[in-house]
């Protein structure tokens, strides 16, 4: 064993971190000085980590010297790139939106078509408006019955004398 691997065990443990990660900040260090254990934000598209798995399977690397040689901050990202690449292909590893779906889809005014010539308008179009209006129409049916339902329990209810 020798004196550098010490050195490592005994930093790391003394901070709190695993060997591993030290040996990591290491080699980083080494390669790109102290501006490559700055904080870095970037997010990379499709055909870089393509070719950054292809470049680590050509060259039988592991996850963390790749993302040495790459300048890529988190190995653990390649280990999702390639679960990825292997299960839905290059599609796969396009970028996905970030953030929560919206819930409801946005039928605002804005969005409809203001031409009303049906003639213009596709199939489609016109059953998916028809689907609209239908659920629009069932959802005031129910709520009318509710507020019916309401008024009829309202009266039916004694009221109580003090």
């Amino acid at each position: 064993m020798c004196v550098w691997q010490i050195d490592v065990r005994s930093g790391g443990e003394t901070n709190g971190v695993s060997a591993s990660m030290v040996k990591l900040w290491v080699a980083v260090y080494k390669r790109y000085g102290a501006a490559g254990l700055r904080k870095k934000f970037d997010h990379y598209d499709a055909p870089f980590r393509l070719r950054a798995l292809k470049l680590m399977w050509k060259n039988h690397w592991s996850y963390s010297e790749t993302a040495i040689v790459l300048g890529i901050r988190s190995s653990g990202c390649l280990a999702v790139w390639e679960r990825c690449y292997h299960s839905g292909g290059i599609d796969a590893l396009k970028p996905r939106k970030r953030g929560r779906p919206p819930k409801m889809p946005d039928f605002s005014p804005a969005r409809t078509p203001t031409t009303t010539d049906d003639e213009s308008r596709s199939k489609k179009d016109l059953l998916a408006e028809i689907d609209q209006l239908r659920m629009e129409n069932a959802y005031l049916k129910k709520l009318e019955a509710l507020v019916q339902g309401q008024k009829h329990q309202k009266a039916a209810t004694p009221k109580k004398r003090k």
